[in-house]
């Protein structure tokens, strides 16, 4: 660890080897708390690289708890967290909007860690069991077509940097790489980060960590997530190219706001703000769902354009397919557990 640590503090890229082998200790138990914090601090003053990223990721999605899927492309919405906007949960409410429009979802997450409200929050508000053993997991993503996956019953490795991340408080490389552990076999990816200058590397790790097609994505005002607040950016991965694309509201109709009219709360608020939108009611989050819910049919190849992706995702809210699809989802839990 020494050496590795020199290295970080002069300020010099890991190998992915060498990434893969400080993994190892880490979620084998074998560092001190102050080893981990050193490393987690001294990757994020450097700067995080694909090669850094894609060993770490292949160390904790070797030591994970996997879930067998029979579906066809199947993919995952997870976003970085870490933006500090305080807004709803988006990539959770656009997870049944997809589901909908007939593409599974494995939705992979965690609580809050950040902010008020996580993805496992929200799914526990609406009456979801997040502690379901993985066969049972495995038959609800294949009867349902979406899953919900807790992130520290997959991957109980985790927790051996768990105190360190909480008392931190900052987003770390375990954030940008969490969205790459999926305990699935993933076929595409929409994936939310708050670091816009890590687009390109991000998506070069999914490439790298076998996704055929995938969108990293960051919105105007560093949000992980598509924004209507001004420019969103993001990466395409999609024929073993990576190209790079901006998108504005306008360009689908949707009028410009700021962040904060995408404010969320506590877990039953954003509970709340996630069933209006199932519902159908015009808002300014409804807006931001139908452009993330776009954004990942077009990241999942589902459609050939974000135009297309955005009134697919409209008819699977109008119709009321994206409110069914979170009710099939708690019945069949129910009847699993």
């Amino acid at each position: 660890m020494n050496d590795i640590f020199e290295k970080l503090f002069r300020q010099e890229h890991l190998s992915r080897l060498e990434a893969q082998q400080v993994a190892e200790q880490m979620f084998e138990g074998q560092l001190r708390d102050s080893q981990i914090a050193a490393f987690l601090t001294g990757l994020k003053c450097k700067g995080e690289t694909a090669e850094e990223m894609a060993g770490i990721a292949e160390t904790i999605q070797r030591k994970a708890i996997m879930i067998d899927c029979q579906k066809e492309n199947v993919m995952d919405n997870c976003g970085t967290g870490g933006d500090q906007s305080g807004s709803f949960n988006i990539s959770t409410t656009a997870a049944f909007v997809l589901a909908a429009g007939g593409v599974t979802v494995a939705k992979h997450g965690n609580r809050s860690i950040s902010s008020k409200s996580g993805s496992a929050d929200i799914f526990e508000c609406l009456g979801v069991t997040i502690s379901l053993p993985p066969d049972k997991l495995s038959t609800v993503l294949n009867e349902v077509g979406l899953v919900f996956l807790f992130a520290p019953h997959m991957h109980p490795k985790m927790k051996y940097a768990m105190k360190v991340r909480r008392e931190l408080r900052t987003p770390t490389i375990l954030n940008l790489i969490g969205p790459l552990t999926n305990p699935v076999h993933l076929n595409s990816q929409l994936m939310g980060t708050y670091r816009r200058d890590l687009l390109e590397e991000t998506a070069k790790t999914l490439g790298e960590l076998g996704r055929e097609r995938a969108i990293v994505v960051n919105g105007s005002g560093g949000l992980d997530e598509a924004s209507l607040a001004g420019t969103t950016h993001f990466a395409l991965l999609e024929d073993e190219r990576i190209t790079m694309h901006t998108i504005e509201p306008e360009m689908f109709g949707f009028a410009r706001l700021p962040i904060d009219a995408i404010r969320g709360g506590n877990a039953e608020q954003n509970t709340e703000t996630l069933l209006s939108i199932l519902h159908n009611q015009a808002s300014p989050y409804l807006d931001t769902v139908l452009l993330n819910a776009g954004l990942g049919f077009y990241s999942n190849g589902k459609v050939s354009s974000v135009q297309e992706g955005i009134s697919l995702a409209k008819d699977c809210v109008a119709s009321g397919a994206a409110l069914d699809k979170l009710q099939q989802l708690i019945r069949v839990q129910k009847e699993v557990a």
